[in-house]
């Protein structure tokens, strides 16, 4: 059977029929999606009178080696997809993945990749964020394949593979190591070719003469050659790119100062007449690739505590072979296996040896242990848990082996939670950030135009300076610096505040933050602890406290009901006694006998069957324990504050923000919450349509309000509120609707999300007033020829420095001081 050649390149096609593309209304066999989105480039830029004119078969597409063309294929399998891609928030069409890339170096190829993907059929969003080097891709499988995709992308020049932390851990690996050779041989180069050039800049006319002169000319040019053809090497592999892709961005710039200095300069050499700029070459390329190693590490810090959210999780991990010996006799030496922790599923026992992390959501079967959550919530002290208790995925056994049940598997897992939380604040851009995206692309075409220009008019007044005036221009503006500003400040606030244990889900939550002049706190979970517990205890007929409670902890001894486990609790420093003869009325109380007495514990309406019990006051929860002579107590239970509940409010108030308490309780307990905690407005007996519609009003009053809340009925609600965070212990679908989420239960931690939100504003408008004026200021100066092209690059480099370094302020401040007591 003869084997099909590739249309575009002439090789074997090994899969036919896999990769096919329209040609001149005729379908093509491909032999990679390199080849089929080259070909579909070419298709759809009308250039299809290539093939009829060809004398050769093309070569394959340098962005898409055949190596990697196979691997894409690979993301197409059922099997691998299962791992990699995952269903979009609810309302949303089609299918998500998250992609790693590589290759990116300024705000401009944030905006190329972006309308590379966009303009693909089939695709549905795309997002991509520069500080984390990740990007959110949503797509039609019915009309387009991921493969093609990644293909598209490696067309223009960048590399973009479905995201893994391993894989990404390596690509920071290499791409430290390659920032740094490059770095190195520019500095190298620079110090030596600067030796030369001191002295002909220092002697008079006449003092070197003129074979030293040209011998050092030389030199140079041997030094910096290096320089320009592999230390700046990506400047240019990035112009290229941009070029080809039709958009300017500021490798363009940068490439031309750096093409067009050292041409002239080895033009000047060769012909030995004229100035040469090889010193102004080598010492703008080390300043530029300085500017971009810190700039680099800069943001590799600000998406490290992103990372390390799916690097810290385990590869692999013990599950019992034998559920018989899942046991706290026998699991210790229990027959197991090793297997990947992406195989667990929910009910598989796992067994977690001392020092090793958690891989997914479980609960504890055997085992008393401490666990450090410190990944998730900032907390860097262990906590005890033991036998029934949940841990989450990613924390460390800091304590003993233990038994546990798997909960929930790796794609719905806490960690997987956040992680999609996370992409999902990377899809959304504040208005800023667009706004100053879409002014630095044009920013470099006005730029060049300009230079152009000024070369012309120079070229007119003074021939020799025109040529060190108009690369002065294109190397002192800075562009970047303009792209770099919201970003970030935004990379390095997110960051500082997930290393916290508050994790910004939704990329416009800051800014909205920051404008916020209400905040609305639910009660039960957010300002309470949201579990009952004994707040007073009323003893009649001679009985004590103690006798009491440990009556109604005898008769609630095999009850699941939240009152039960508060009375339990209430009564564990007491002697137990033991109840006979049980039986439970439900939604009114429970009955049985304790020695020669029948005791009846519940409501006040069921229990004045036998006795007298006037009915509870202003809706508190208030059970009886009576015989059949009389009443023995009456215990309110009550949902405590949280410790830091008062401290909370105080300080938001202190920054200016009104304060209201909304809640689906009764009036009583509401009111006397607020009263605690100084809250100004109530709104009591809210249904979660009462709660919308509170907050809808405050809107209508010109309000922006921030709703902090935990349960399922505030979904609604938080989705609406101009800002929104869900607290601690949250439920799924409350942490899936809150713009941010507190991974722990501190609360005060809503205080420095505020005032980060604040700080991160100010810095944003700092970083864009700074870019602006020195733009505004250094490109004229350039022009009129006051800034020599070494100057120019000193300048260029540090205002990029400049942003990057006030944008990191962020993560150096002081926390709130209760964190750092518990830190």
């Amino acid at each position: 059977m003869q084997t099909l050649a590739c249309f575009h390149c002439g090789l074997p096609v090994l899969q036919p029929g896999r990769w096919l593309t329209r040609v001149d209304g005729e379908t093509r066999e491909m032999c990679c999606a390199g080849c089929q989105a080259v070909a579909q480039s070419i298709e759809a830029a009308g250039l299809t009178d290539y093939y009829r004119h060809r004398s050769a078969p093309a070569a394959g597409p340098d962005a898409v080696p055949r190596e990697l063309a196979e691997q894409l294929a690979l993301y197409d399998e059922p099997d691998v997809q299962s791992r990699i891609v995952r269903q979009p928030a609810e309302g949303a069409a089609g299918t998500e993945v998250t992609l790693l890339l590589e290759g990116m170096r300024c705000g401009a190829c944030v905006w190329l990749i972006e309308r590379t993907l966009a303009a693909q059929p089939g695709v549905l969003a795309a997002s991509v964020n520069f500080a984390t080097e990740r990007a959110v891709l949503r797509w039609d499988p019915a009309t387009t394949r991921l493969s093609t995709l990644l293909a598209d992308v490696a067309a223009v020049g960048y590399r973009a593979l479905p995201y893994d932390a391993r894989r990404r851990e390596a690509q920071l690996a290499s791409t430290s190591r390659s920032l740094f050779r490059r770095l190195f041989v520019a500095g190298l180069g620079m110090m030596q070719v600067m030796m030369y050039a001191f002295p002909v800049y220092t002697a008079q006319a006449g003092d070197i003469e003129w074979q030293y002169e040209h011998l050092m000319r030389w030199a140079s040019l041997l030094l910096t050659t290096p320089v320009v053809f592999y230390s700046a090497q990506p400047f240019f592999a990035g112009a290229w790119r941009d070029l080809k892709a039709r958009s300017l961005g500021m490798d363009v710039p940068v490439a031309l100062g750096i093409g067009a200095a050292f041409a002239a300069s080895l033009w000047a050499t060769l012909v030995q007449r004229g100035d040469v700029y090889f010193d102004s070459v080598t010492m703008f390329v080390f300043l530029l690739l300085a500017a971009r190693h810190l700039e680099w590490m800069a943001r590799r810090r600000a998406s490290r505590a992103v990372d390390s959210l799916a690097a810290a999780l385990p590869e692999r991990v013990e599950r019992l072979t034998d559920a018989s010996q899942a046991t706290a006799q026998s699991f210790l030496q229990a027959s197991t296996e090793t297997i990947p922790s992406m195989r667990l599923v929910a009910g598989d026992l796992i067994r977690v040896g001392d020092g090793l992390r958690f891989p997914v959501d479980v609960s504890l079967l055997a085992g008393d242990t401490a666990v450090d959550q410190s990944l998730l919530t900032g907390e860097s002290a262990p906590v005890p848990r033991g036998p029934g208790d949940e841990v989450p995925g990613g924390a460390i056994n800091s304590g003993n082996t233990v038994l546990a049940r798997v909960l929930r598997g790796s794609a719905d897992s806490t960690v997987s939670t956040l992680e999609r939380l996370i992409e999902r604040a990377a899809q959304d851009k504040p208005a800023v950030a667009q706004l100053a995206d879409r002014v630095a692309s044009w920013f470099v075409l006005g730029l060049l135009l300009f230079a152009a220009l000024v070369l012309a008019a120079w070229w007119w007044i003074d021939p020799s300076r025109a040529l060190p005036i108009a690369i002065a221009v294109l190397v002192v503006s800075c562009p970047c610096a303009l792209s770099l500003a919201t970003p970030a400040a935004l990379a390095a606030a997110s960051g500082a505040l997930t290393r916290h244990g508050v994790l910004v889900a939704n990329g416009r939550a800051l800014e909205n933050l920051a404008v916020c002049t209400d905040v609305v706190f639910d009660k039960t979970g957010t300002l309470t602890r949201g579990r009952p517990e004994v707040a007073q205890i009323e003893v009649f007929r001679g009985h004590t406290a103690a006798q009491v409670l440990g009556a109604a902890a005898a008769l609630e001894a095999g009850s699941a009901h939240p009152l039960a486990g508060a009375l339990r609790q209430a009564a564990r420093a007491h002697p137990p006694l033991s109840a006979r003869q049980v039986h439970a009325t439900a939604g009114r109380g429970i009955q049985g006998w304790i020695g020669d007495d029948e005791l009846r514990l519940g409501s006040s309406d069921w229990c004045s069957e036998w006795v007298a019990c006037p009915r509870p006051e202003h809706g508190d929860s208030e059970i009886w324990l009576v015989d059949r002579d009389g009443p023995r107590a009456r215990l309110r239970l009550a949902d405590a504050l949280r410790e830091d509940s008062a401290e909370t409010v105080r300080a938001i108030r202190a920054l200016g923000l009104r304060t209201h308490l909304l809640t689906g309780d009764h009036q009583g307990p509401a009111a006397r919450v607020a009263d605690a905690l100084g809250i100004e407005s109530v709104c009591a007996s809210a249904t979660p349509a009462g709660k919308l519609a509170y907050v809808r009003e405050l809107q209508a009053q010109g309000r922006r309000v921030l709703m902090v809340g935990d349960g399922v009925n505030d979904a609604p609600v938080l989705a609406a509120a101009d800002a929104s965070v869900a607290v601690g212990e949250a439920t799924a679908l409350a942490r899936t609707a809150a713009d941010s989420v507190l991974l722990s239960s501190e609360l005060h931690r809503v205080v420095d999300l505020v005032s980060m939100a604040r700080r991160t504003r100010r810095v944003i408008a700092q970083n864009l007033a700074w870019s602006t004026a020195y733009n505004f200021v250094a490109i004229p100066a350039a022009a009129l020829g006051y800034v020599p092209p070494w100057l120019a690059a000193i300048g260029m480099s540090t205002s990029s420095l400049l942003v990057v370094g006030n944008a990191l302020r962020l993560r150096i401040r002081t926390w709130n001081r209760s964190t750092s007591s518990s830190r």
